[in-house]
């Protein structure tokens, strides 16, 4: 039998700093049995699937391209799928190992985060700003779904990385 497989689910809403972190993780290779992967890359377009029967499927699909960009690697995925509708959506080889860490920041690093991002990604309308606001609420108000949380609102980019993977690293 071979060795377990491990998922690490880095869990925030948008705007806390998912794909910065896996880029820094990538950049200063502190995990180098992990492909860092965040739900970007994985190319498949959530509107696609958002008010169509295939709704549900997107976080399966995501995490099944991620595993095939990953290879042999133990996957670190950055989504911003919780643990309650993760479990109910994705089923999983008994081999795997998951284990969830979130991010959070403040609410008006939330917002100045969003605001910053290129007009393309969307990310500038009010709702869509109180929506990821009151999602990061969430995650910050549930630390007993993770393993490890980050409040990253003044660390670096750095910091959080070697944080984060010193976690992960940690026999």
């Amino acid at each position: 039998m071979s060795a377990p497989r491990r998922l690490v689910m880095l869990s925030a809403a948008c705007g806390v700093g998912k794909s910065t972190i896996k880029n820094a993780l990538n950049e200063l290779n502190l995990l180098p049995d992990f492909a860092c992967i965040d739900s970007d890359e994985v190319r498949l377009n959530w509107w696609n699937y958002k008010g169509t029967p295939r709704e549900k499927d997107y976080t399966r699909d995501c995490l099944a391209r991620a595993f095939e960009l990953a290879g042999d690697k133990h996957l670190l995925f950055g989504t911003c799928n919780d643990p309650i509708s993760f479990f109910d959506r994705v089923p999983l080889p008994d081999d795997v190992i998951v284990t969830y860490v979130s991010m959070t920041c403040s609410d008006d690093e939330v917002r100045r985060r969003l605001l910053a991002r290129p007009p393309e990604r969307m990310c500038g309308e009010e709702s869509f700003i109180l929506s990821q606001i009151a999602y990061n609420g969430w995650i910050r108000s549930h630390p007993h779904l993770y393993a490890l949380q980050v409040d990253n609102t003044s660390q670096t980019v750095e910091e959080t990385a070697h944080l984060i993977a010193d976690f992960i690293l940690r026999p």
